[in-house]
């Protein structure tokens, strides 16, 4: 069985005892969350939202926060004198699916 959840802007496909990576969320590690925003049931019945699936939910303990490696944009202009060198790291959660209820 698999669904299809809503989590920071994205849509991510999940499974039980998957651990995946989502932005970063507002709670402490060790605890459990809940998504309702189901929009996709698959396995031997299929449930599809419109746009959200009624009464499914999926459940996820969190492991641990974190940031991703490093990214570099480096702008350049020539012959102007101009550069601009920026980095960036993007917090992210991860999560381990504990249960889909449909």
């Amino acid at each position: 069985m698999y669904a299809i959840i809503k989590t920071g802007g994205k849509q991510v496909k999940v499974e039980e005892g998957q651990t995946i990576y989502v932005e970063k969320l507002d709670v402490e590690a060790g605890e459990k969350v809940t998504f309702d925003q189901v929009v996709f049931v698959g396995g031997d019945q299929v449930k599809v939202g419109t746009p959200l699936v009624d009464g499914a939910s999926v459940e996820a303990t969190v492991e641990k926060h974190g940031r991703q490696k490093k990214v570099t944009t480096f702008k350049y202009i020539k012959k102007k004198d101009s550069r601009r060198k920026q980095g960036h790291r993007q917090p992210y959660t991860k999560l381990t699916i504990n249960s889909i209820n449909a």
